[in-house]
């Protein structure tokens, strides 16, 4: 009988023809100058890429010192870059007339990269609720799909996920309730046209929650009201027409008729000068944004006093 050779170990190729510092090198990221063709934009990004005064002083300044923090890219199957972060870097970029952009190629799932994209965004100063919502319904279902799936969940996030919603995990990250997330989330059940009347600060957060569980044929005939009469609801009235909806009792008629009332006067108001306030904000910022941050400004001086 023939003895039984004992089995070896051998080291891989790389490791017997390269040393450790450089096998430690090739596992750190590195930046890359890839070609602007070769970069496609996230699929469904929900932050707009606008051109304003701040898009102008980007490209300034790139035309100055080029750009000085490299954009988040993952490689596509189809041998492509798919941009996770730099949506307005990269316009910057076009529009300065440079042909590559540096970039940090970083090997990422989808969900990881939409978690990835939308936490990077959210550090934007002014942010749309169109944007809001949106990005944290993204982030809530990439986080779900990865706590239903063990085999990608890392450990930190199956931590954060135990006993836990993923509306008050994206909360705790951006300094929302969980109950203000769902809020958000809900905008993304309103017609396009409605939802960039929220932006516009034409119809507020409250009343835009309560219009979201009408049904779209409901919100369309809601908006025709809204744009022969030039007058959007208010949280009563908006309450008004969810109740009808539910009763299966909103038509046309009602809904004029319900746009048609009288908002009774408040008993004190305040008006804060426009250029006052404007001063402490970027040029451009929508009016939601301001009140959002004038609010979470005196909670924070209620908590202090």
């Amino acid at each position: 009988m023939a003895k039984k050779l004992p089995s070896f170990n051998l080291p891989a190729a790389d490791a017997l023809f390269t040393t450790q510092e450089q096998r430690d090198d090739d596992k750190r990221e590195k930046v890359l100058d890839i070609p602007l063709g070769e970069i496609d934009d996230f699929a469904d990004h929900p932050f707009r890429v606008k051109m304003d005064e701040s898009m102008q002083a980007m490209v300034d300044s790139i035309k100055t010192i080029c750009v000085q923090t490299p954009a988040v890219v993952r490689l596509k199957d189809d041998g492509r870059y798919e941009l996770v972060s730099g949506h307005r870097r990269k316009r910057a970029c076009k529009l300065a007339g440079l042909e590559t952009m540096p970039c940090i190629v970083r090997e990422l799932t989808y969900d990881e990269a939409v978690i990835t994209m939308v936490d990077a965004n959210l550090q934007r100063e002014v942010i749309l609720p169109s944007e809001k919502a949106r990005s944290y319904k993204m982030k809530m279902e990439a986080m779900k799909r990865q706590g239903q799936r063990t085999d990608l969940t890392s450990t930190p996030l199956a931590g954060m996920l135990k006993g836990k919603e993923t509306a008050e995990i994206v909360g705790e990250s951006t300094g929302e309730s969980k109950d203000q997330v769902r809020r958000y989330v809900r905008l993304t059940e309103l017609n396009p046209l409605m939802l960039d009347m929220v932006d516009d600060g034409r119809i507020a957060m409250r009343p835009a929650v309560e219009l979201s569980y009408l049904p779209q044929e409901e919100q369309q005939i809601l908006l025709d009201v809204i744009d022969s009469e030039d007058r959007t609801p208010s949280h009563v009235q908006a309450t008004k027409l969810r109740k009808l909806s539910n009763d299966g009792e909103l038509d046309y008629d009602s809904i004029m008729s319900i746009i048609k009332e009288e908002t009774p006067p408040r008993a004190e108001h305040f008006k804060l000068s426009k250029e006052k306030i404007q001063q402490f904000f970027p040029a451009g910022t929508p009016a939601p944004a301001i009140e959002e941050t004038i609010i979470k400004a005196l909670e924070q001086w209620h908590k202090n006093q």
